[in-house]
């Protein structure tokens, strides 16, 4: 028994010592706004929580503050903004995936002219120019926020993180949220998938309202208005079924309506322009206070400050400090003024509603209720507008309008994580902006004439749901060609959205090896070439591949024999499969949808009608229909189809089996029938074709631009890291010299501290703070860690004996006190009379010995320490008395464990007093029977094993006294089966006892 207990804690040794699997499962969430972030975390034990930042706060601006040697974060930054605007950047969302000519790049300017804005001669992209030491692109700034958001995470989950879902605008296009990403990759952060923040307030308002969603769809609509634009969601709730959870809910998002530039940050500025005018007509100074920056960032806090507090009261004094020469500045602002200066931002308000319904083809009637999100929407003139506009008799205001989106994100982060399970909420999203394939191919004219014309098909329409696939087929081609991929109509865009859209065109694709695949396989049919385009999670559009695709006739072998094919079909049957190669068939591609750019006439093109466009063609359907081999192309296929078309195709089997089988048995050889079998043996394989990309929108930076941003990066990040691991040096320098001068005036130190070395350590600290005061502030890392371990070297002795005599009252009666007990445990183990003794003589000898030999080492050590003098090294230490107190622990806790679990030796009449009137006829009964018939010894030993586990009972799982109960057992033989009963009732509650 005693060698399975050591496996056992040798196996819990090995558990422990192994690296643990819960390290690093912690996943996060950024909620990355215009103006503020929130992070959220799930990590084990702490399901979604927003993590707080340094200053305990649940949200963080968004601001970096780069100066020359010195890098700050939030409302650091902020703070530092006041004073020096120039060094910090902020608003960085509006300029990501931006050229340097996008009117989006003028308003920020003209809202920031402290900045310098430059071109990246490269992409065409901003730079922020300080200096030519100091330039940052947006994204450089970005991956900045991120990995401090990342820090901030990690400092709340206590583990590392590198997963993360980040949340962007919905109308963000490709190159921003490229943008998004680069600057993820430069922040050391893995993004399991960008989430519109419309969805993921919809997540988060659905996964706390699950038992809400049933069969009946629920159409809700999300109004976001933020700092720098406003969305407008139509999100459907329902419950679907799937084949791999069953049923469970769905959001679906409907419609989305936007407006980029309206938001509370354009409020701010309409209020911060107020204040200047109110203080120059004040004309306390003959500057303009518009031309400072300073005082211009002074009244932005204010304005943002004046906004606020005017949401809740009707009017409010303003007041700056010296803001300008030295001059205060103070002045009442009304609501009904702030509400002046907005008016035809107010007017606004309602646009992203109907661009929303627009977009969904829905009315306001099927709208059950609209939803604020934002921290925009608490401006009440916001809320009367948009109350009137959607004409409901409330708007919801049951969501938390900040963290709605980082908590949705964080429940799709662990969604998506390996590490966590939560319940399946299936989310679709949309896709805001259409995208097509445009191509130009020669035509041939009704006279005979060639010409070019230019095509264009929808690859993914305006809100089509994603993540999807989908596959373009060219039937037209056998050379080379390129086509390319470009957003599709955007005229619902307004004016002003569509001029900071950026480039229309994303990529183009060229394509070589065409030509080449059709004269490797002249001899096959040609089924187009075929390009695969996902969608995936992030709203990234990606082009997977692109393939030639064949078609071949497999001959039939005519030698084949009647057996043979028997064999076959009987091998086929029970799952044998067919015997041909696969290789080059295309593997299937679930949820593929295939759009057909051409059809099979010349006179049935037609470019109107994106519907009309995806309709399959004769010749294509032809191909559909074609089975076994040819379902593996997959387009418009559902991996929920194939046990069925595996069932039909079985059957299908067994039917040309069954016909081959009698034609062989009637020796007919007619030909007609091996006709209608040829189609069956059609097998399609491809062949990859080269593609070449040409990004038309924003050029993603070189390999040499990423490696010099990831360094920049990084040595921004050491730098914070050993300024930080000195200002930790130097604080606990000065704090330990502070505390050890006022340590050498208490009456415990100076007891334990002769006169020179009181003399020597008081000199040591005064030179040492002597030299804090002139160079210590300015001194490296390595020079204050020598100074802080050569004081704390001097200073180790005297701390020591201190500690020492604080621990010994404590230490001391504890071991008397163990002493006292062990004693009496001792004297009571020796009253026990020798019939019913549990203990050896052995035993209790060292138990004995171990009390005598502690006794005399303490009396002694004790003694010895008194005769020292306070200033010597003692000799009684505590982790002496500690290393006693264990081993007479110890030695105790043996002998009363195995009291514990012992059986004791009692006469039968005892046992059978105890037990009750039922139990003493059993004991009875079994006396009887001993009397006639005396059992025999190998007959008591079945009765034993049979009767200690009962069925019904729990056997005993730990037995760490078993040789006592067996030697016990075999020297009372009769006595055991006269109390079976109220042994094993012993039995068991001994064992509960040492379980509790």
């Amino acid at each position: 028994m005693r060698r399975k207990m050591l496996l056992w804690a040798l196996f819990c040794l090995v558990l422990a010592l192994l690296p643990s699997q819960t390290a690093s499962v912690a996943v996060m969430s950024v909620d990355l706004g215009s103006e503020w972030m929130k992070v959220a975390i799930v990590k084990p034990g702490v399901p979604m929580e927003i993590a707080l930042n340094k200053e305990s706060r649940r949200k963080t601006p968004i601001a970096v503050c780069l100066k020359e040697n010195e890098r700050l974060f939030g409302d650091s930054a902020l703070g530092v903004s006041v004073k020096n605007p120039k060094f910090v950047y902020r608003h960085l969302q509006s300029l990501l995936g931006k050229k340097h000519d996008n009117p989006q790049v003028a308003v920020y300017q003209k809202r920031f002219p402290e900045h310098h804005l430059g071109k990246d001669e490269s992409r065409g992209t901003v730079l922020f120019r300080n200096s030519e030491e100091m330039q940052y692109s947006p994204e450089e700034l970005l991956g900045m926020v991120l990995n401090y958001s990342r820090g901030l995470a990690q400092d709340f989950a206590e583990q590392p993180i590198k997963d993360a879902v980040i949340t962007v605008p919905a109308f963000f296009n490709q190159a921003e949220r490229r943008a998004v990403l680069q600057a993820a990759q430069m922040a050391g952060v893995k993004v399991l998938q960008l989430i519109n923040d419309n969805t993921a307030v919809a997540l988060n308002y659905g996964v706390f309202r699950r038992k809400d969603i049933n069969s009946t769809a629920q159409n809700m609509m999300f109004y976001d208005m933020g700092s720098d634009s406003t969305t407008a969601t139509i999100v459907t709730y329902q419950t679907v079924k799937t084949k791999e959870s069953g049923t469970q809910p769905q959001l679906q998002i409907r419609g989305v309506g936007f407006d980029r530039s309206l938001g509370g940050f354009e409020m701010e500025l309409r209020l911060r322009d107020h204040l200047a005018k109110l203080f120059n007509e004040q004309k306390k100074t003959k500057k303009d206070v518009r031309e400072n920056h300073r005082a211009m960032a002074k009244l932005l806090k204010e304005a943002q400050r004046l906004k606020t507090v005017l949401s809740a009261n009707a009017e409010f004094m303003a007041q700056v400090e010296g803001l300008l020469d030295e001059i205060d500045f103070k002045a009442k602002v009304t609501r009904v003024e702030f509400e002046a200066l907005c008016a035809d931002l107010f007017e606004r308000v309602p646009g992203p509603v109907q661009e929303a319904l627009s977009s969904a083809e829905m009315s306001l009637d099927e709208i059950e209720q609209v939803i604020l999100v934002g921290g925009s929407t608490r401006v009440p003139k916001v809320q009367e507008v948009l109350l009137k506009a959607v004409g409901k008799e409330e708007l919801g205001k049951n969501i938390n309008a900040d963290e709605a989106a980082a908590m949705g994100a964080v429940y799709q982060a662990a969604a998506l994580s390996k590490a966590f399970k939560v319940k399946p909420f299936l989310v679709r999203e949309a896709a805001v902006f259409p995208i097509q394939v445009e191509f130009t191919r020669e035509t041939e004219d009704e006279d005979g004439s060639r010409s070019l014309k230019h095509n264009k098909r929808i690859l993914f329409q305006r809100m089509a749901p994603y993540p999807q696939r989908k596959v373009i087929t060219f039937n037209r081609y056998t050379d080379d060609f390129a086509f390319d991929i470009n957003y599709g109509d955007l005229t619902f865009l307004g004016q002003n959205d569509l001029s900071v859209f950026g480039s229309l065109n994303l990529t183009t694709v060229q394509l070589s090896g065409v030509s080449s695949s059709f004269q490797k396989h002249m001899d096959a049919e040609s089924k187009g070439i075929k390009a695969h385009f996902n969608m995936d999670e992030s709203g990234m559009l990606l082009l997977d591949r692109v393939e030639s695709v064949f078609e071949t006739i497999m001959e039939e072998k005519d030698e084949e024999s009647t057996l043979t094919k028997l064999g076959n079909t009987i091998s086929s049957l029970f799952g044998g499969g067919s015997s041909e190669s696969n290789a080059n068939v295309t593997e299937p591609v679930q949820d593929e949808e295939e759009v057909h750019p051409e059809t099979g006439k010349e006179q049935g093109q037609k470019e109107e009608a994106a519907p009309q466009e995806e309709k399959l063609e004769p010749g294509e359907k032809q191909e559909e229909e074609v089975p076994t081999q040819e379902k593996t192309e997959g387009e418009a296929l559902d991996s929920k189809a194939d046990p069925q078309d595996e069932k039909e195709g079985e059957k299908n089997g067994k039917e040309e089996a069954a016909g081959e089988a009698a034609g062989e048995a009637a020796g007919e050889a007619a030909k007609e029938p091996q006709k209608k079998a040829k189609p069956q043996k059609k097998t399609k394989f491809s062949e990859d074709v080269t593609v070449e990309l040409q990004v038309n929108d924003i050029l993603n930076p070189s390999l040499e631009a990423i490696a010099s941003s990831n360094k920049k990066l990084q040595d921004l990040t050491d730098r914070d890291l050993e300024k930080q691991e000195r200002e930790k040096t130097l604080n606990s320098l000065e704090a330990f010299i502070f505390e050890t001068q006022d340590k050498m005036y208490q009456e415990e130190y100076q007891a334990v501290v002769s006169e020179e070395e009181k003399e020597a350590i008081t000199t040591k600290l005064s030179e040492a703070s002597a030299w804090m005061d002139e160079d210590g502030y300015s001194a490296v890392t390595k020079e204050l860690r020598e100074k802080l371990q050569e004081l704390k070297k001097l200073c180790k002795a005297m701390f020591f004996r201190v500690e020492e005599r604080r621990k010994w009252p404590d230490r001391l009666a504890a071991l008397e006190s163990m002493l006292n007990h062990s004693s009496f445990f001792l004297r009571s183990a020796k009253l026990i009379p020798e019939d019913d003794q549990i203990f050896t003589e052995v035993e209790l000898k060292t138990l004995d010995k171990v009390i005598n030999e502690t006794t005399t080492w303490k009396n002694d050590t004790v003694a010895e320490q008194e005769k020292r003098s306070p200033t010597e090294r003692p000799v009684l230490l505590s982790k002496d008395i500690e290393s006693k107190l264990s081993l007479l622990d110890r030695e105790v806790n043996y002998l009363l464990n195995k009291a514990k679990f012992a059986k004791p030796r009692a006469k039968p009449k005892a046992k059978n007093n105890s037990t009750t009137s039922e139990s003493n006829s059993k004991a009875n009964s079994s006396k009887t029977e001993e009397k006639v018939i005396p059992p025999k010894e190998e007959e008591t030993k079945d009765k034993e094993a049979t009767e200690e586990v009962r069925p019904g009972e729990e056997p005993p799982t730990i037995e760490p006294t078993g040789q006592n109960t067996d030697s016990s057992s075999q020297s009372q033989p009769k006595d055991e089966t006269a109390s079976t009963e109220s042994a094993e009732k012993d039995q068991s509650e001994n064992h509960v006892g040492d379980e509790l």
